[in-house]
């Protein structure tokens, strides 16, 4: 894509992004809505990828021209803060709480998880600051309140939030580069050789050891839920 922008560069203003008005102010009524320029925008990094969404491409969706997509979307960090937001509007934000704070906080994860497993491109669009939208905002309000039990201070609160969606998204990555190489037999096999040589070679009898034991469920939800379970259940409420 395009006017990628450069380093120091403040981008759009996130007042005119989320409160201004989606159409341009000048000109003739526009043909096309910021709303189905970033659904094509997402459904395109669905189906190929980030890599995959380009003016060009996003213009062919919506059969516009491309340059009349820079009035809706000026650069590349523009609309990606505009695709976060629009598929964050998938995330319930009316579910029931339960008053424990930890469980809710797990089932918050949970949905965190279903949705960027949906849309895999999320955990790396999530990876640099991203200004929060309308929808982003709503899920972002159900947490906080979800943390109210807690007793925590405000900003104690966002950092908890941050770390939660941070440990989802490095794990749902994790989990779409662990099925990408399982469905080469040849490769899963080459590396337990490796690791097996490594364990057997006396220089690492740490290694050794951990790799002898016995490990937990390798099915990824079990595997989800033993390292959220970790996460949570030991973040101080102090």
């Amino acid at each position: 894509m395009s006017r990628e922008g450069s380093a120091g560069d403040p981008g759009v203003d996130p007042l005119q992004l989320w409160l201004g008005s989606d159409q341009p102010r000048r000109g003739r009524k526009p043909a096309y809505s910021r709303e189905a320029i970033t659904a094509a925008a997402v459904a395109l990094a669905d189906a190929e990828g980030l890599e995959a969404v380009t003016m060009r491409k996003v213009a062919a969706q919506v059969g516009a021209g491309v340059m009349s997509l820079y009035s809706y979307a000026p650069d590349k960090e523009t609309l990606l803060n505009l695709m976060v937001d629009h598929v964050s509007g998938e995330l319930p934000t009316a579910h029931p709480l339960t008053g424990d704070w930890r469980a809710d906080l797990k089932a918050i994860a949970r949905l965190q998880r279903a949705h960027m497993l949906r849309h895999p491109w999320l955990p790396a669009a999530l990876t640099t600051r991203r200004v929060p939208g309308p929808h982003t905002l709503a899920f972002l309000e159900r947490a906080l309140v979800a943390l109210r039990p807690a007793g925590l201070d405000g900003a104690a609160k966002l950092e908890i939030f941050a770390q939660l969606t941070a440990f989802v998204a490095g794990h749902v990555a994790y989990e779409i580069a662990q099925a990408a190489t399982s469905h080469s037999p040849d490769r899963a096999a080459a590396e337990a050789r490796y690791l097996a040589a490594v364990a057997a070679d006396g220089h690492h009898p740490e290694l050794a050891e951990a790799l002898s034991a016995p490990g937990g469920p390798l099915a990824p939800d079990a595997t989800f839920t033993r390292f959220l379970n970790r996460l949570v259940d030991g973040l101080d409420a102090d």
